[in-house]
């Protein structure tokens, strides 16, 4: 599976946006000042994850939505869109 993820900033509530195979590492990648550009932002929180089984597909909803401006990202991590709960349930019940 292929996943584009947002990450939110708990110092500066700014917003990061990604691909991943593996979103929770990633995570924990950012979390421990690996990026450049994230590090300056510590600690973040995964927001929202949205899967597809297409590596393509997935970079391409990524390049979009780096383009989304803030309240049009916040409503996409409210929406039933984001996938985030079933993704961490399915990890617990892995």
């Amino acid at each position: 599976m292929h996943y584009v993820y947002i990450l939110q900033s708990e110092s500066s509530g700014i917003f990061y946006k990604g691909y991943s195979e593996n979103p929770l590492a990633r995570l924990q990648f950012h979390n421990a000042g690996k990026s450049t550009y994230t590090s300056k932002f510590l600690p973040w929180t995964l927001v929202a994850v949205f899967i597809f089984t297409d590596k393509s597909e997935a970079l391409l909803k990524e390049k979009k939505l780096k383009k989304y401006p803030t309240k049009s990202l916040e409503a996409l991590i409210a929406s039933d869109k984001n996938l985030l709960t079933s993704y961490l349930k399915g990890l617990e019940s892995r």
